[in-house]
């Protein structure tokens, strides 16, 4: 149906596949979004009629909204709490084709698949120069089985690479080494040029939209279904335009910015859709500042927050060792260069003035709580009669981190909390004793510049010693907070605070003794490190007092943003990304000496805590018959995140998952994340989150209602108890249901737990896959506060037998004394696919048994 040409990128020749064929079938390409550009060339170039037909072209040319279809994915990116659980369910599905009797070598990535390790180290050492090789040791005790079975991975499977722990966090990884924007491969004995699309197993994936790569999370369901060649299934998104105009004023930096488009975004209810940004005041944006903005994607609910490729993409490819002219000859030969000259014709334009934006923080339980630092002083949920412990009082901040993929690999806001340490230092000013603070880089490089700039010691000397390169702090791996302000906050009941410079601060997931945690930019996070209390307008009040007794404020700090460019110029060098990057895949002797299995089948040990043969296959759980008589399981509010359903933390040893490890012998628990390769210890985590509040139950964490004796257990012990007695089971919840990670395990612990469908007033986008890829149905309602529920009514879903995308179905609640309220209700199965993943039991079992049967 299209024909290729050939053109010269960055002086080699290879084909492409032109989109001014569009303007043949009457479509005006420059009134086209350019992230539906990136789409079309991929369905153009993958058109075969099998896999990718000409109706997922004519749906996505006449952006047919809300309407199916398939594309494929050029790569696949996963960090290791979600990657070990996909690989582990890919072993899984090659042990079982050998049972019965197929080739299990039919189970291998066909794609570009890359597994880096960040989300097992923790911040149990900080403050020293040796803290991050201990903290690595300790990473290395902790998950040594489950980096033996990440090598075997790498040598069973093709087209897999895994990156060892301290390369750095996956989407740093992605931005300054993996992103080629343009790839060149050979397709059907040609050399091609083409737009990568990318598709990973966390969220912040989102995150390379910044160089003009078009990619988001997904859960890791899908991601396994693309790794083994099928097809990505989405359907046509809106496309809201962002206008950025003017330019940012002095003091304000991109996470300011990235925070007031959260909040306005999530006001203006973009989930689902893309977003993609343009206007003039694009030009002043540097790619680590629309990285930043373009992470926080899933915060402000779109799916993608895609920046097009301009200079500032070339110049940041160069600077970051790789070849821009490849990029800018062939998104100028091919519709994708962006110089603003016409304005694309967007679902709708949101126009954002740069310069209305101000220092800001967001908290303290959600990143759309977006606070200006002018007002934070007053509206800190902060006791007026502040009480006084032993080390701390009320509104202390007793945590600060330097943290995340977010922030800690924009040259410009590290170099400016850098130039705000060094003065703070020279001017006597020292963090109280009682904060715990830490500095995580998302990227390698970090380290390099700022020894050659001269600005570590100012940091070190604050206490923000670098602590290892990975997510830490920002996924909950915080480590304790100091023995004497844990013993004030548990005894004494005192409040404290965290600031950090992260994504996500939902209740319970930083430190479940916090009051809250604030999000902030990371020169602000060293700022409240200094300040020490939360309670404060950082822009009128004194930071601190020198030793002399003056005042020195957050202006006397703030360096001028021609030292800061100054320094970024100088810390962007090629030679900086080739050295650190140039044998990363090595990794250190820890990694090159750990030993590993070997051969295509990996070998299961029934014994182990950490790695076991998951029963997907062996207890297949159809899902095509109404749901009758039901019990909730739990009965939830608003804003039930993937934490709460599926903690990534510490396990308490009094948990339903912690006396299961203890029984067995463990001494050290370790993290749910880390233990996500043992479908026992994640079953016996569902909903354990000690700030979940479940309105059936008289207590917080994961705790329920046993019906109909009344009696209040444990979650994990009522599904069992439900099991054993044959009850079907729902959950109940309010809006955005499945907010957060994209977490595939909080899918999986739902359908273990006997969870048939979720009925909620929304669900956030990626959660709501991983339901359906799980064969759980999500059921939309209305205004489920408005049926005035207990959790004791038995529970009926109408419709599901026969089920089509978005089917209407009735839900019945029926009370205990035999009324009955009936609201009608959407199946929230979006395509033809979905049902077919809802009738096989799962996206899993659809996709093995195509292998079976090809």
């Amino acid at each position: 149906m299209f024909k290729d040409a050939q053109g010269s990128f960055g002086g080699k020749r290879a084909y492409y596949f032109p989109l001014s064929q569009l303007e043949e079938l009457g479509l005006k390409v420059s009134k086209l979004p350019y992230s539906l550009r990136v789409l079309l060339e991929n369905v153009m170039r993958n058109l075969d009629g099998y896999k990718v037909s000409e109706q997922d072209f004519e749906v996505l040319a006449r952006r047919k909204v809300g309407q199916e279809f398939a594309f494929m994915p050029t790569r696949v990116i996963m960090q290791d709490y979600t990657g070990v659980p996909l690989l582990v369910d890919l072993a899984a599905m090659r042990t079982e084709l050998k049972k019965r009797g197929k080739d299990p070598s039919r189970v291998n990535p066909v794609i570009q698949s890359d597994l880096i390790i960040d989300h097992s180290v923790s911040v149990d050492y900080y403050g020293t120069a040796y803290s991050l090789l201990l903290n690595r040791d300790l990473e290395y005790r902790r998950n040594e089985e489950r980096y033996r079975f990440l090598k075997w991975a790498q040598r069973a499977f093709r087209n897999l690479r895994v990156f060892p722990p301290g390369s750095g966090i996956i989407h740093q990884v992605n931005l300054e080494y993996l992103s080629k924007v343009v790839d060149l491969r050979e397709l059907r004995g040609k050399l091609y040029a083409f737009p990568e699309v990318v598709i990973g197993t966390d969220s912040h994936t989102t995150m390379a939209n910044g160089i003009g790569v078009l990619s988001w999370g997904v859960g890791g369901l899908e991601a396994e279904a693309v790794m083994l060649g099928e097809p990505y299934y989405m359907t046509v998104p809106e496309v809201v335009g962002v206008k950025l105009v003017g330019e940012l004023n002095e003091g304000v930096t991109a996470t300011d910015l990235a925070l007031y488009i959260t909040e306005l975004l999530r006001k203006k209810n973009v989930v689902g859709k893309f977003v993609e940004f343009f206007g003039p005041g694009l030009s002043s944006l540097t790619v680590p500042d629309r990285a930043t903005i373009a992470n926080m994607a899933p915060e402000y609910g779109a799916t993608v927050g895609y920046f097009p490729i301009d200079e500032q993409v070339v110049e940041f490819l160069n600077r970051t060792a790789r070849n821009g002219e490849i990029v800018k000859d062939y998104a100028e030969v091919n519709s994708l260069w962006y110089d603003g000259s016409e304005q694309p014709e967007y679902s709708e334009v949101v126009e954002v003035d740069l310069s209305e934006v101000e220092p800001s923080v967001a908290g303290p339980r959600n990143p759309d709580e977006r606070v200006p630092l002018r007002l934070l002083r007053d509206s800190a949920p902060v006791r007026k009669q502040r009480r006084q412990g032993k080390e701390i009082f009320d509104g202390a901040v007793v945590l600060a981190s330097i943290t995340s993929c977010t922030n800690t690999s924009n040259p410009s806001l590290i170099l400016t909390a850098g130039l705000l340490a060094k003065r703070a230092v020279e001017l006597g000013l020292r963090v109280p004793g009682y904060v715990k603070t830490s500095f995580s880089p998302g990227s390698i490089v970090v380290q390099e510049y700022l020894d050659a700039l001269g600005l570590t010691p100012y940091f070190q000397a604050l206490g923000f010693h670098i602590v290892g390169f990975g997510c830490m702090t920002c996924i909950g791996n915080a480590g304790p907070l100091p023995p004497k302000v844990e013993a004030d906050i548990r005894e004494q009941g005192i409040e404290a605070f965290g600031v950090i410079s992260g994504n996500r601060n939902f209740e319970g997931r930083i430190n479940p003794l916090l009051k809250g945690t604030y999000l902030a930019s990371p020169p602000l996070v060293v700022a409240f490190a200094l300040a020490g209390r939360i309670d404060v307008n950082l822009l009128e009040d004194p930071i601190g007092f020198d030793p002399n007794g003056r005042a020195v404020y957050l202006r006397d700090l703030w360096p001028r943003p021609s030292e800061v460019k100054e320094l970024y110029l100088k810390a962007l060098r090629p030679e900086y990304f080739l050295k650190k990057y140039g044998n990363i895949l090595e990794g250190d002797e820890r990694w090159k000496s750990l030993k590993a299995p070997e051969g295509e089948l990996y070998e299961w040990d029934e014994g182990s805590t950490y790695i076991r043969m998951p029963p997907w296959f062996s207890e297949r759980r159809k899902n095509d018959e109404d749901v009758v008589d039901a019990r909730i399981l739990l009965l939830l509010g608003d804003k039930i995140t993937t934490d709460h359903i599926s903690p990534a933390g510490n396990i308490d040893p009094e948990s339903p998952a912690g006396k299961y490890l203890r029984e067995l012998g463990e001494k050290d628990l370790n993290t749910y994340g880390a233990r996500r390769g043992n479908h026992e210890v994640m079953l016996r985590g569902g909903f354990a989150n000690p700030k979940l509040r479940n309105l059936m139950a008289d207590r917080e964490g994961g705790f329920t209602k046993l019906l109909p004796e009344g009696k209040v257990v444990t979650v994990y012990e009522a599904a069992m108890e439900y099991k054993r007695r044959g009850v079907p089971l729902v959950l109940v919840a309010g809006k955005q249901y499945g907010s957060g990670s994209s977490r595939d395990w909080a899918a999986k612990v739902t359908a273990l737990l006997g969870v048939r469908a979720v009925i909620a007033e929304s669900f956030e986008r990626i959660h709501r896959s991983n339901l359906v890829a799980m064969g759980v149905v999500p059921v939309q309602v209305q205004d489920v506060k408005s049926l005035n529920l207990t959790g004791e009514e038995l529970v009926s879903i109408i419709g599901l037998k026969d089920l089509t995308p978005r089917k209407e179905v009735t839900v019945v609640f029926k009370k205990p004394d035999g009324r009955a309220i009936e609201v009608k209700g959407v199946a929230r199965v979006e395509t033809n696919v979905e049902v077919q993943y809802i009738k096989s039991g799962g996206l899993l079992n659809y996709v093995f048994d195509k292998l079976l049967a090809e």
